[in-house]
């Protein structure tokens, strides 16, 4: 299979350094894969009321062009997953499934240099807009990639499909949640995904083999009220108060943790943020009932049963009437395998060294679509390529460099026809 990769890998290496005289200079030379990737940025997914025609209707569009078969799947009201298929030559194996979402965070205009949703190029080539990084990138190199391969008359074994979600920047619970659940998605047979990941400032490139899983967590605290002249005692606030202190100290524990151990990186420990404080109805009255919000982020390797008893610990030594409720939680976090016997992490860093990237293997600091994918028990690694790129997602004046973007298509046809290519592995029909 090394072999024939390679005399692969040499075509699309031909046909590339064709296409790299293709970088930009000017307005009337933008390379082709640049101008689809600016097109699909001006499409105004933006949470909370994404415009989810426009970027299906594009999507429509890309199929047709690439010869690709596209399904729709209303996982309910509004909210449709788009599905673009590649047959492999040995429809049998389980295939290959490239995940985008297509919704992006809102924004703050006045604090961006150029219009978010105009897909700027400035004069050193860099694009603005939201979305840039997270990660209609992606979904570009997604299709790029397809796109030449299949110009250079390449077939593969393994069926490719690439999904485009809806709902992710609110957690997914109408897009791959419900997916995953679906006979559709059953359908795909998926033996191994990819999904998104982070820029990298230096000269590597992150790749993530899992994710802490969000908890969201409101404590609500009740006690006497009264007039708040009076030093009243068993008030909501006192008691809220402990519960605060104790979840701080055991933020700082970790932070800590984290500090003094330089393997460490972020996502394998487990981090909190208060995030909400409310109550209270005037300076005068003692309020009943007082509550605060936490988001966690916990770490993979952590018993999820024991934290969640940590955390009645806290409300209950904080006294009677604190309670703890859930707005988010997941409890089925998995790690892919990033050993060189697997097969599938065998083909993806293969191919990365083939092409000389440096790989960085890291814990998914945040949450993305891959946790329901990788509940599935579908080994799946996140991956943007984007290095020497400053993280930007989510941030003011999100950017990528036209040269990282085009390289990133570079990368992802490396990729895909290492994964297609893999073969049958033991138990596979």
């Amino acid at each position: 299979m090394r072999k024939r990769l390679k005399t692969v890998w040499h075509k699309m290496g031909q046909s590339s350094q064709a296409r790299g005289a293709m970088t930009t200079k000017g307005p009337q030379s933008e390379h082709p894969s640049v101008t689809l990737f600016r097109q699909y940025l001006r499409i105004c997914t933006v949470q909370p009321s994404p415009d989810y025609g426009g970027a299906i209707a594009f999507l429509e569009e890309q199929a047709d062009q690439l010869d690709l078969s596209c399904q729709k799947i209303e996982v309910m009201p509004g909210y449709v997953i788009t599905v673009l298929t590649w047959p492999g030559t040995n429809p049998s194996l389980p295939s290959i499934l490239l995940n985008s979402h297509t919704d992006v965070v809102p924004v703050f205009k006045e604090h961006w240099h150029h219009d978010p949703f105009e897909a700027f190029k400035d004069s050193e080539g860099y694009i603005y807009g939201r979305g840039a990084q997270d990660m209609k990138s992606v979904s570009i190199q997604y299709l790029e990639a397809v796109r030449r391969l299949k110009s250079d008359g390449c077939h593969f074994p393994r069926t490719i499909h690439l999904t485009f979600v809806p709902d992710e920047e609110v957690g997914g619970h109408k897009g791959m949640e419900l997916f995953v659940k679906r006979p559709e998605f059953q359908a795909l047979r998926a033996g191994f995904a990819l999904d998104e990941g982070l820029a990298n400032p230096t000269d590597a490139f992150t790749v993530f083999y899992s994710e802490r899983s969000p908890w969201w967590v409101r404590v609500t605290s009740t006690g006497k009220p009264g007039h708040a002249s009076r030093f009243i005692e068993d008030t909501a606030a006192e008691k809220l108060h402990k519960v605060i202190s104790s979840i701080l100290a055991f933020r700082e524990k970790e932070k800590q943790r984290l500090q003094e151990n330089p393997h460490l990186k972020e996502g394998a420990v487990t981090s909190v943020n208060m995030t909400k404080l409310e109550g209270g109805v005037a300076y005068n009255v003692v309020p009943s009932t007082m509550s605060a919000s936490f988001d966690f982020r916990v770490a993979p390797d952590v018993d999820m049963k024991a934290f969640e008893k940590q955390l009645q610990s806290w409300c209950q030594e904080a006294g009677e009437g604190v309670t703890f409720e859930f707005a988010q939680k997941f409890m089925e976090p998995r790690i892919t395998c990033t050993d060189d016997t697997d097969p599938w992490w065998a083909a993806f860093s293969g191919a990365c060294k083939e092409m000389n990237l440096t790989l960085e293997p890291e814990i998914f600091p945040a949450a993305t679509d891959s946790r329901y994918i990788r509940a599935m028990g579908i080994p799946a690694l996140g991956f943007s390529p984007m290095n020497r790129t400053p993280v930007l997602l989510h941030d003011h004046n999100e950017r990528l460099h036209e040269a990282v973007f085009l390289r990133g298509v570079d990368i992802y046809t490396h990729l895909l026809a290492a994964l297609a290519s893999v073969p049958a592995l033991p138990g596979e029909s």
